[in-house]
């Protein structure tokens, strides 16, 4: 492992989730329409300034997200199943900007790109889970399952609209991410270790 990429790609890691929580908010207060009951986070991306904001701000996420995806590549480097995962979250990453691009204006594409979004991260989740699970980091594997479980099954629940489903979803992955990104940022030897 390249300890230097390892770190510096832990810290894009643990930045990405603040800084798109950061753009959500800062959407939402721009957004006095908005109602979590009533709307889905990508209604913040359909007109107005607020849509600049918050379809730009998904893209800048969605770049931080891939500066991660690059560290955990680099992290599972020669075991196929971390490779998956790592090459999923990439994915995960390209459609978050998808959904920006696309926005809630453009359907039927701007659906498909969300429910990919929505699917691809607890799956990355769960692969780079395994990854760990055979090196023995069982906290990590449990932080990445257990989070991958409340992303998906957030959703069987009866909600009104989708905005807080999404919302939880994201925040449960974002609590994986932001630990597996804490441990590769304070990586000081070329181990795998809790």
């Amino acid at each position: 492992m390249n300890l230097k990429a390892l770190r510096l790609t832990g810290f894009f890691g643990i930045m990405a989730p603040l800084f798109g929580c950061m753009i959500i908010a800062l959407s939402i207060w721009l957004s006095p329409w908005f109602s979590w009951t009533g709307n889905a986070l990508s209604d913040l991306g359909a007109e107005g300034f607020e849509s600049v904001v918050f379809n730009s701000g998904l893209a800048m996420t969605a770049a931080l997200l891939m500066m991660f995806s690059a560290g955990l590549l680099e992290m599972t480097r020669g075991d196929i199943i971390g490779q998956v995962g790592g090459a999923i979250h990439l994915l995960s990453a390209g459609l978050l900007i998808g959904i920006g691009v696309l926005n809630v204006t453009i359907e039927p594409w701007h659906y498909y790109v969300s429910v990919g979004f929505f699917a691809a991260m607890p799956l990355s989740a769960i692969f780079i889970g395994l990854f760990c699970y055979r090196k023995k980091m069982r906290f990590y594997t449990l932080v990445a399952w257990g989070s991958a479980t409340l992303a998906v099954v957030i959703w069987l629940l009866p909600w009104s609209s989708v905005a807080i489903p999404e919302a939880l979803s994201v925040a449960y992955i974002s609590i994986w991410q932001m630990i597996m990104a804490h441990w590769m940022y304070t990586r000081k030897e070329d181990k795998f270790v809790e």
